[in-house]
């Protein structure tokens, strides 16, 4: 067994064992996994005064998510993880209340139709629409960043993708937290990391990748985005902690927009999680992470 030498994400590590099913059992059905996920993000806290509301942008529903020092002008869109499968808003309200927080930026989370009901490309047409809804409202994209974790983070760099094909401006920046953009999982690593992630199983990821494949190739540029041509793409922030299965997704997406030209800025945080960020409120590294990619934001977007 592994020891850690940061001790609060071992008290994360114990506390989602002691969530984990009896071995044996039934693996949960997707509506278990969606009410465990947003039941997740309502136990979190908002940074003082931030606000959240309903918002419907291009047919597509969501959530508006501002905080005190939100600067006009500075748009964020979010794109949330689960698989493909599970996710809302609400499960990851206080990551992006955090994350716009130190961006300094108003926030639109997506909630995109997901599989198996709706599966690929629907997530990727909804995120697109909502990204030129926000142009058509006089958005500028150069105040933009779009951002996502997990399946999201997967799902951000494949609407960039749609972007740069449908002839629409680049945002200002693309942050990735944990990207899975190989469905396939083709990299070492889902199976050299895979007795240290104690969130992402071989078993988990397949079935939800059937689930938003509906009978696509795992290697769809569409569903595995890092296979595509990644030229003139927008910055790239990626974040990933050294024990995930999905390590070699970030290697390899940074390996491939940097051959592509294009400005990426890797981070491996040691010891981390998959998407740690969402454990703010037990872990300081989490903090510490979501700071420096608000400050990257920060950036990005301007005055």
């Amino acid at each position: 067994m592994s020891s850690w030498k940061d001790p609060e994400i071992a008290g994360v590590r114990a506390l989602l064992a002691s969530r984990q099913p009896e071995p044996g059992a039934p693996a949960p059905s997707i509506a278990q996994r969606r009410a465990a996920m947003d039941a997740f993000g309502e136990m979190g806290s908002l940074p003082p005064g931030c606000l959240h509301e309903p918002v419907t942008a291009a047919g597509v529903k969501g959530e508006r998510v501002v905080p005190t020092g939100a600067i006009e002008g500075r748009r964020m869109l979010y794109l949330h993880g689960g698989g493909y499968v599970a996710g809302s808003p609400r499960s990851h309200r206080p990551m992006v209340a955090r994350l716009a927080d130190k961006a300094r930026a108003s926030a639109i989370v997506a909630d995109y139709r997901m599989g198996p009901e709706h599966p690929c490309p629907a997530a990727i047409e909804d995120a697109a629409a909502v990204y030129r809804w926000m142009l058509e409202g006089g958005a500028e994209p150069e105040r933009i960043v779009i951002a996502g974790d997990s399946a999201g983070g997967g799902l951000t760099l494949a609407t960039a993708l749609a972007l740069k094909d449908q002839g629409l401006p680049q945002p200002a920046g693309l942050l990735m937290i944990s990207p899975w953009v190989d469905l396939t999982q083709s990299h070492a690593t889902y199976r050299t990391k895979a007795g240290d992630d104690p969130m992402i199983t071989e078993e988990g990821l397949t079935a939800s990748a059937a689930a938003y494949l509906g009978g696509l190739d795992g290697r769809d540029l569409r569903a595995s985005p890092v296979f595509g041509d990644l030229a003139d793409l927008a910055p790239m922030l990626i974040q990933v902690g050294s024990e995930e299965a999905l390590l070699g997704d970030s290697l390899m997406l940074a390996e491939r927009a940097g051959h592509a030209r294009v400005a990426v800025r890797l981070e491996v945080w040691p010891e981390m999680i998959h998407v740690w960020h969402a454990f703010g409120g037990q872990l300081g590294a989490a903090r510490r992470a979501i700071a420096v990619a608000g400050a990257w934001m920060d950036e990005r977007l301007g005055g």
